[in-house]
């Protein structure tokens, strides 16, 4: 597909606009998107994703089209299980939640950066070396495979404190606080960093190991170089947004994992054969094609949809996700609540409070063995004594609700859910 160009010009200001009107409008100045915001945005970056893939249909052929739109579906999935990873990093640096959307802007930025660097030297390695196409396939089954070893084994906690972020704090030292999203802050007449500069090095190290994945499969794909830069960059765009749109359902995606590890094993099996079918390796057939048959991109994107819609669908009516999600949740509300640098007006703490209570209440209509399983664990009902212990302290009329079969502190609880006022004149 040759692409003049003027194309290329006006495609790469198009996202460097688009980039900087969401800094500008929605980064600059720190606050917490509002579930309608972050609807609105994610659609329209959707929207713009699905309008620009049609242009491409209608200009570029059917080919092009159904190679963008398999590119961009694949792209956006493996960017969702990258969000697990940004969660997990900004609770692990105890980033305020107004100040999240800088760290990801420039996670989207520094992704697209290292992507587009990975593309280039992707295309000119499969330009020169066709034997390239079996290196791609066989490391995207090794990676499908690493995720299923992985599944199960608390992963995203690894993660969390994977080589990139335990080299940094070694490297990088902070101060012990936020100076609201600065990078540099004043400190004993010196300029020093703040904990942000270290989340950003964390997020763009981070980035960098995603890339290792998601370039591979995308040539998978389509070879165009093109075709793999816009549905990369359509990926990542909006991804702020979506972040605050499924937090809290993030963790609801349990099956997630196996979805993609199916999606990322039958694209390497497909790069295989498309080696096979333009086979020059010496020691294989003799250096000549081997008849096999191709998969039609047609084939790979109506997968790639199946596999995902399967995946969503198990992972929202799984019992074991609704529990998981609950549980999550909870702990993750309780935390921001009992962390003082994490929220600072007493609104935000109201509504953290808010919705703790109303995951507890969710986890207390559990089935019964997930709810004893909740039970079991001793740090997390301290956690959530804790969290009660501390609102009762806030306010002078406290309430207290109890939820069935949870038992918060040393105090029982009734088997039905009630609200109990406490006066204190």
């Amino acid at each position: 597909m040759n692409v003049p160009t003027y194309v290329w010009i006006s495609t790469v200001v198009l996202i460097a606009a688009l980039l900087l009107f969401d800094f500008v409008f929605h980064v600059r100045k720190a606050h917490i998107p509002t579930l309608r915001e972050a609807a609105v945005w994610s659609a329209i970056y959707v929207g713009l994703a699905v309008a620009f893939g049609l242009g491409l249909w209608a200009f570029g052929g059917h080919q092009a089209g159904a190679e963008y739109f398999a590119g961009y579906v694949t792209e956006k999935a493996l960017s969702v299980d990258n969000l697990f990873v940004f969660l997990i990093i900004m609770a692990s640096f105890k980033v305020p939640r107004a100040d999240q959307q800088k760290v990801l802007l420039f996670g989207i930025v520094f992704a697209l950066i290292a992507r587009t660097a990975f593309i280039f030297v992707g295309a000119a390695i499969i330009n020169r070396f066709s034997a390239a196409f079996y290196i791609f396939g066989l490391f995207l089954l090794l990676t499908a495979g690493n995720m299923l070893k992985k599944e199960g084994e608390d992963e995203h906690d690894d993660d969390a404190n994977n080589f990139i972020i335990r080299t940094a704090r070694k490297i990088f030292h902070t101060t012990d606080y936020y100076d609201k999203d600065k990078l540099f802050t004043i400190e004993n007449g010196k300029k020093v960093m703040t904990p942000m500069l270290l989340v950003m090095v964390a997020i763009g190290g981070t980035d960098i190991l995603f890339a290792l994945d998601s370039i591979p499969a995308i040539f998978g794909l389509t070879q165009s170089t093109f075709i793999v830069f816009t549905a990369t960059a359509f990926s990542l765009m909006g991804l702020r947004q979506l972040y605050f749109l499924i937090d809290g359902l993030l963790d609801r995606l349990i099956y997630l994992s196996y979805g993609l590890s199916a999606i990322l094993a039958f694209i390497g099996v497909k790069l295989i054969l498309h080696a096979l079918h333009e086979n020059n390796v010496p020691f294989i057939n003799g250096g000549e094609p081997v008849h096999v048959v191709e998969v039609s991109i047609g084939l790979s994107l109506s997968v790639i949809i199946g596999v995902l819609a399967i995946t969503i669908i198990a992972s929202l009516v799984s019992p074991k996700g609704k529990a998981q999600t609950a549980v999550n949740n909870a702990r993750r509300y309780a935390i921001e609540y009992l962390d003082d640098t994490y929220k600072t007006d007493e609104a935000s703490m109201q509504i953290t409070y808010a919705r703790l209570l109303k995951e507890m209440a969710t986890i207390s209509l559990l089935p019964a063995k997930h709810l004893e399983k909740v039970r079991g664990e001793d740090e997390l009902m301290d956690l959530f004594s804790a969290a009660r212990e501390l609102h009762d302290q806030r306010v002078s009329n406290k309430e207290t609700t109890y939820f069935p079969g949870l038992r918060i502190g040393r105090r029982e609880r009734p088997a039905r859910p009630m609200t109990v006022r406490v006066n204190q004149d």
